[in-house]
């Protein structure tokens, strides 16, 4: 274990909650930076442990000011930004649950939200959340106070529209600003000195410190039960997989209301490392880490996959000599990588005659590839990778199965990646790879504070290679859906187990490997068990493919809606003359289709492992790119059901 870890070790050991943890190391650890965000002039500006936590206790005493206070349910909709934090806790402060969505959030998202845990109070970002929550605001009679974390000149204006009903009838709504809240804060920490401190003692692990709403990807969003000990118990294990030092600094670019966002936050803070606040473009991430020279960025593997192309593209933009040495040491790299990992036992396997024959037959190659891999390192890749900065010393996935083409790119390339894989209902982790045995091809063994099994769908328990479904338990299991305890009964136990809905084995090291989501499986009308996550990560594959989703419920074959990566598209018609003014038009061009047909079938082969019943016999060209919160979810996930509604007429065209 790490020297620096061993001070923060007994400092989440002695933590009451969440707050208290933050307490201490600002304590300890008062110049240091917590946060990092840009000015307008695109600065980097630096918020001490210090000034982080005194403005988190100001937050929590102007919401107790205005009345809020233990047991409360207090919305939280807003993007990344550095007051997110302390309004989330400083309401874990007071012994309340922050009830956090993004600006994605739509009018019908807020009403369900907010109405099923009748908040009272609501924290939103700017005036363009201000309005959506106006025009919604007869739905929720609950509402009867908002604070804008940043207000702008609409303001004023709009607060007419939030003082009566739609009957006409008089409605009392407050209004307060950030810089309102620190202010009545300032005030009642003086007539009310060592309120907030005693308010943070009172508060126990057990307690609820948000309720999150899934993003909805199989429907409508159900409100997962989260205490300060789901978070807490995991930091010691995932710091003993994952180093952070105090100092060290995390590139936030996901949804910071986001599970998988918050407990990278958790581990980070915990350490003493600062957030960045960032956006997943990537040239503003680019150049961001280009500043900062971050040492972690935590993402989904979209977010991944958007750097692997860019690479590539980059790379035959350039052409000529340079592109011919990076694909021949790429190819070098992930051959010496293959057999890297095969020599110390970081592949996964599910017998353990072939665990102990790999390094036999991996030594030789792999010695022999050992100088072309220093050449490929010291010519090629050091470049690329200076791209994530001088500093950086770990990728983390999650939130998604990584795409095994961008792991095996990046692990050749020299970037550590650290896969882990959990739900909004765990907390989310599960499972992770360490940083000392990053195993490719698997999510890593479970961690300490939760067990897993596979079991069939009779409930009996699998040996090692066998799939079937993943069941967890642990101290990281949600509380339960809010006000929901039937659907509750349906994932959870009278034992503790967690049904995930996730299909995977374990390998005899112990290793989790997932092959899909189980209400995903398409049965085709001949009864055969189609996983569609491997078919359409597989044709994603191709740099011409941008989204790829399978269908075929009761269908006698598989089909797919295909997504093209447009640029690409229009540089390779370009140089086969066709036109390209009108997408919709070059998408049914017959070349165009023949095209795709043939990188799909390509990919989806039986060289590749997929049965002669896996073939995509038909497909569609769609002209519009998915969006966050029609086609996707926050996490850049396909919302299957959303897919099947939006694109019924092209999906029943497939199978006519």
């Amino acid at each position: 274990m790490s020297v620096c870890c061993t001070s923060s070790e007994e400092r989440i050991e002695r933590s009451k909650n969440l707050v208290h943890l933050v307490a201490q190391v600002a304590g300890a650890y008062a110049q240091l930076p917590a946060q990092y965000a840009k000015s307008s002039s695109g600065v980097f500006e630096i918020t001490s442990f210090s000034s982080f936590y005194e403005h988190v206790c100001l937050f929590a005493a102007g919401l107790a000011s205005i009345g809020c206070g233990r047991g409360d349910c207090i919305g939280l909709i807003s993007d990344n930004r550095v007051e997110w934090l302390h309004a989330s806790f400083g309401i874990q402060a007071l012994g309340a649950a922050d009830v956090p969505r993004g600006s994605d959030a739509t009018e019908r998202d807020l009403v369900q939200i907010l109405g099923a845990v009748e908040a009272r109070t609501v924290i939103v970002e700017n005036d363009a959340q201000l309005k959506k929550l106006a025009r919604c605001f007869d739905a929720l009679p609950s509402v009867s106070q908002i604070v804008l974390l940043d207000a702008g000149g609409a303001y004023q204006a709009m607060k007419d529209e939030f003082v009566q009903n739609e009957d006409g009838s008089a409605r009392k709504c407050s209004f307060f600003t950030y810089q309102d809240i620190l202010a009545h804060g300032t005030q009642f920490r003086v007539h009310h000195p060592g309120r907030i401190e005693d308010e943070i003692g009172r508060t126990t692990r057990a307690d609820v410190a948000t309720i999150i709403f899934t993003s909805g990807t199989t429907g409508t969003p159900k409100g997962v039960v989260l205490s300060h000990e789901n978070f807490l118990c995991q930091l010691i294990d995932i710091s003993r997989r994952l180093t952070v030092c105090p100092g060290d600094i995390a590139l936030s670019v996901l949804p910071v209301w986001h599970v998988f966002e918050r407990i990278s936050e958790y581990v980070v803070l915990s350490h003493a490392g600062g957030v960045a606040y960032s956006k997943p473009v990537g040239s503003v991430m680019l150049a961001d880490l280009a500043k900062l020279n971050p040492h972690f960025l935590p993402s989904v593997p979209r977010i991944w996959e958007a750097i692997h192309d860019g690479i590539f593209k980059n790379v035959r933009k350039k052409g000529g000599v340079a592109a011919a040495l990076f694909h021949f040491f790429l190819a070098a790299g992930k051959a010496y990588a293959y057999f890297y990992r095969s020599v110390f036992g970081l592949r996964t396997h599910t017998t353990r005659r072939a665990q102990f024959c790999a390094p036999l037959f991996a030594c030789v190659p792999w010695l022999l590839l050992v100088p072309l891999h220093f050449l490929g390192n010291v010519l090629v890749f050091r470049k690329v990778r200076k791209k994530f900065g001088t500093s950086f010393k770990t990728a983390i996935s999650g939130g998604g199965a990584l795409p095994p083409n961008v792991d095996e790119f990046l692990y050749a390339i020299g970037v550590r990646v650290l896969e882990g894989y959990g739900l909004t209902e765990t907390a989310p982790v599960i499972a992770m790879r360490s940083e000392r045995r990053p195993v490719f091809g698997s999510v890593g063994t479970p961690c300490a504070y939760n067990e897993v099994k596979i079991v069939d769908d009779t409930g009996a328990q699998l040996p090692v290679g066998y799939k079937g479904i993943v069941l967890v338990r642990g101290k990281n299991i949600m509380q339960g859906y809010y006000k929901n305890p039937e659907l509750t009964a349906q994932v959870l136990d009278a034992d503790g187990w967690f049904n995930t809905g996730d299909i995977g084995y374990r390998c005899v090291g112990g290793q989790i490997v997932l092959r899909g989501r189980k209400k995903d499986t398409v049965v085709l009308r001949g009864g055969e068990n189609v996983e569609p996550v491997p078919l359409e990560m597989s044709m994603q594959e191709s740099r011409f493919i941008a989204r790829a989703v399978v269908v075929g419920q009761d269908e006698r074959y598989l089909a797919a809606l295909i997504v093209p990566d447009e640029a690409e598209l229009r540089l390779w018609a370009e140089a086969q003359e066709l036109r390209t003014e009108c997408m919709e038009e070059l998408l049914v061009n017959p070349a165009v289709v023949k095209f795709f047909e043939q990188e799909i079938a390509k990919r989806i082969s039986l060289e590749n492992g997929f049965k002669i019943f896996e073939r995509i016999n038909r497909f569609v060209l769609l002209p519009k790119v998915f969006e966050v919160g029609v086609e996707l979810s926050a996490k850049q996930e396909v919302m299957r059901h959303r897919v099947a509604d939006l694109y019924a007429k092209e999906i029943a065209q497939l199978f006519s």
